[in-house]
C-alpha cells in the first residue's frame, strides 16, 4: 500500500494536472452520460455544488418530503444558496406523483421564487429503498422540460437502482441534468 502511494502520479488538480483525478473524472462523466465530472468529498457536497448550479439565490428547488437532500443535509441548498425547498409527498417506492410536481411548479410571478430544478433520489433512503424507473425518470425529465426546469438526482445509490432494475446506469442518469 505504501508503495503505491509513494509511486502514485498528482498534480495539481486545480489545473487540472492530477491525472488520477482527471480519469475518475472522465470516468463517471462517460459512465453517467454527463459532459463532465467533478469529484468532491462527500454525497451532501455533490448535491449542494449541484443544486447551487442550477439555481440562483431566491429560486426554489422541489424535492420530496423523505429527500435525503431535506432531511440530512442540514439546510444547506438555504443556508449556502439562499435556495427555497418545496416539499411535496413522497410516495411510499420513493416517487413524486406527477400532478404534484405540476402542481408546485410556481407561476411565473413577482410574489414567488421561481421554480428552477426538481430534485429526485435514486434509490430512495427513507421510501423503502425501492428503485425508480428509467420510465418515471423520463416522465419527471420531460414534464420539468415543459415547463423550462432541470432535474436533478441524487444517485447515491444508483448502481443499486440499475442492479435491481438490470439495466445500464447510464439509462437512469440521461433523462436528468445532474446526478450525484
Amino acid at each position: 500500500m505504501l508503495d503505491a502511494i509513494a509511486s502514485a502520479h498528482l498534480g495539481d488538480d486545480v489545473f487540472q494536472e492530477d491525472p488520477t483525478i482527471n480519469k475518475l473524472e472522465s470516468l463517471a462523466a462517460e459512465t453517467m452520460g454527463k459532459e463532465a465530472g467533478l469529484l468532491v468529498p462527500s454525497g451532501t457536497m455533490a448535491n449542494l455544488t449541484s443544486v447551487l448550479s442550477h439555481c440562483d439565490r431566491g429560486s426554489e428547488v422541489i424535492l420530496g418530503d423523505q429527500a435525503h437532500t431535506f432531511m440530512y443535509e442540514a439546510g444547506g441548498i438555504s443556508a449556502f444558496g439562499g435556495i427555497h425547498s418545496r416539499q411535496i409527498s413522497n410516495q411510499p417506492d420513493g416517487t413524486l406523483k406527477l400532478e404534484d410536481i405540476e402542481g408546485a411548479i410556481r407561476q411565473d410571478n413577482v410574489h414567488f421564487p421561481p421554480t428552477r430544478l426538481i430534485c429526485l433520489e435514486n434509490t430512495h433512503n427513507r421510501c423503502s429503498g425501492m428503485p425508480l424507473t428509467v420510465e418515471y425518470t423520463k416522465n419527471v425529465a420531460e414534464l420539468a422540460g415543459d415547463h423550462g426546469i432541470s432535474v436533478h438526482l441524487d444517485g447515491a445509490r444508483i448502481f443499486n437502482a440499475a442492479t435491481a432494475l438490470d439495466v445500464n446506469v447510464r439509462e437512469l442518469s440521461e433523462p436528468v441534468d445532474s446526478v450525484s
